[in-house]
């Protein structure tokens, strides 16, 4: 990003709102949405800058302005906090106007109501002699806030949108809290107010950043996303969208379909998981692109309002699948498909989701149920044991969503012959396997640990446990904490090892428990009696427990996991 393009500095927001500049959130921004609790938190904030030994200054956190003359700007993040400043300062005015009209020194209070207007809601535009308010809402919003709020008239409740009437009640919980304020402070009311509107302009101050285009505002939200500053990604994407209708001159009709439409998916989708979904609805269609190259992409790709609502019918389409891949359980999916999202949940792997969306659009349904097998077996295999980089498995995943997506590929074979180069062979498995260490201590990992114990003992015995079960434990054979009775360990050795598969097996949760850190002459009957198979022949297999032993099991776990785990094609 040039300097010409991002500008960022410090203001008061008396600097903000003055000198002649003018804001406006952009039409198709969300509504306003602020309730009590920011309420609160803002006005004890304000509280905390206005009193005689407050803190000089308030932080008030970034500001994100899009303009091309610097005087008048669109709002692209920090829209809830000037509305809500700005309501407060009409709750300043409310209140001088109830002093004038109740002939409480009602010339200089009208003077100090027309000076704080006019710096702070409104101006006298030196050519058409029109005022006009500093800050226009979306056009949710605009009319309610212009209507009844700037002119401090009545406020009606009834045929209002759910934001229109969070406005309201904004402006009067500010409203009564300025009231308060002003009577509490003591001597002259009206004094009182100027004061707190002046003192709150003067110490409340932002990190602006301003930028000239869409662009340059989407990369600032990757930049501070990335810092931890969370702003709304998905709003800017669907900015630039209806600009493209706006650009058209489009009937309203169709940007209200549009702007439905849209908002019913981020509903389902939930506005943080936006972003991540259209990534791989993209990439499943289209081409790679990184996080921080979406927007550009989107922006040189769709242009028109056809390709808008070709956008839109697609993300529709793929809307379900990725709904069922990340929230499994509220899915219509077969109960085996829905086992085998959640096994790519647990293991927190996603880069096959295009390859998947575009096998659920292309391919039959058996053949889907084969593919996201098989992406399961590949995940555990390349991403749970062998903890291989990702950058160069998602690129292979993408290839061969391209080839489905564009009837290259027409079945499940065919996928699986592209995806050789992310599936680790027998041999490579098996050594990544049998130095394993998964650390229990979190519960993804213990989850994993018992899925990979129960899949295990399913081939050796056939019973098939369920693993999310809460009659039986994960038994660290070497204790988590020994204490006496395992003199074959050094401190670093059973540091090392004690979170080694081949240290861990199930046992029954009273079992488990009544163990302890017993030393392994006591624990051995006990695991000899146990319901699982590879717990018996645990103990039928180990006269003690050294970390030879423990070394030996886990090769020898590693030989059956490469049964279990296995893509037959590819092995």
């Amino acid at each position: 990003m040039s300097a010409t393009n991002f500008k960022t500095e410090n203001n008061t927001y008396r600097k903000l709102i003055g000198n002649g500049l003018t804001y406006r959130i952009p039409r198709f921004q969300r509504d306003y949405s602020w309730t009590d609790d920011e309420w609160e938190d803002l006005w004890v904030d304000i509280l905390g800058t206005i009193q005689e030994d407050g803190e000089p200054a308030h932080y008030m956190g970034y500001l994100v302005l899009q303009s091309q003359d610097e005087k008048s700007f669109d709002v692209i993040d920090g829209q809830q906090r000037l509305t809500t400043l700005t309501l407060i300062v009409l709750s300043a005015l409310k209140n001088l106007q109830r002093l004038v009209e109740e002939k409480n020194q009602p010339e200089h209070n009208q003077q100090r109501l027309d000076q704080i207007r006019q710096t702070y809601i409104g101006y006298l535009d030196p050519v058409t002699l029109i005022s006009r308010t500093k800050l226009t809402l979306n056009r949710n919003n605009d009319h309610y806030f212009q209507t009844y709020l700037i002119p401090l008239g009545h406020l009606p409740q009834r045929g209002f949108r759910a934001s229109e009437h969070s406005l309201r009640k904004a402006f009067e919980w500010f409203d009564k809290r300025v009231k308060d304020y002003a009577k509490k402070a003591g001597g002259d009311e009206g004094v009182a107010l100027a004061t707190l509107v002046e003192t709150m302009s003067d110490r409340l101050f932002f990190t602006v950043i301003s930028v000239t285009d869409e662009l340059n505002a989407y990369k600032v939200f990757e930049t501070l996303n990335a810092r931890g500053v969370q702003l709304s990604s998905t709003d800017l994407l669907k900015n630039y969208l209806f600009s493209v209708l706006h650009r058209e001159n489009e009937h309203l009709h169709e940007m209200k379909v549009l702007e439905d439409r849209w908002e019913a998916m981020v509903t389902r989708l939930g506005s943080e998981s936006f972003p991540d979904f259209l990534r791989i609805h993209w990439i499943s269609r289209r081409t790679f692109v990184r996080q921080s190259e979406l927007f550009k992409t989107i922006r040189a790709k769709v242009t028109s309002r056809e390709a808008v609502f070709q956008l839109l019918r697609d993300m529709e389409e793929d809307m379900d699948t990725y709904l069922a891949l990340t929230n499994p359980e509220a899915s219509q999916w077969h109960p085996d498909l829905k086992g085998y999202a959640q096994n790519l949940r647990m293991f927190s792997v996603r880069q096959p989701f295009p390859l998947l969306f575009a096998a659920h659009r292309k391919l039959s349904d058996t053949d889907f149920a084969s593919l996201l097998r098989s992406c399961v077996i590949i995940s555990f295999r390349y991403n749970v044991i062998g903890s291989q980089p990702t950058n160069e498995q998602e690129r292979v995943y993408y290839a061969v969503a391209q080839k489905i997506a564009n009837s290259e590929i027409m079945t499940a074979n065919a996928a699986l012959e592209g995806l050789k180069t992310v599936y680790p062979n027998d041999d490579a498995f098996k050594v990544a396997f049998a130095e394993k260490t998964i650390r229990t201590t979190n519960s993804r990992n213990l989850r994993i640990v018992r899925y990979l114990l129960c899949a295990l003992e399913k081939q050796t015995s056939g019973h098939d446990y369920d693993f999310e079960s809460d009659s039986f434990n994960v038994e660290h054979v070497l204790p988590q904490n020994p204490e006496h009775n395992w003199d074959a360990f050094t401190d670093e050795e059973a540091d090392a090892l004690v979170y080694r598969l081949g240290n861990m097996t199930l046992l029954a949760k009273k079992t488990n428990k009544n163990l302890g850190n017993d030393g392994f002459a006591i624990k051995k009957p006990i695991l000899a009696e146990s319901q699982f198979d590879l717990t018996r022949k645990l103990a039928e297999e180990n006269a003690d427990w050294t970390p030879e032993r423990i070394a030996a099991r886990q090769k020898s776990l590693a030989k059956l996991a490469t049964t279990v785990w296995r893509v037959a094609q590819l092995s």
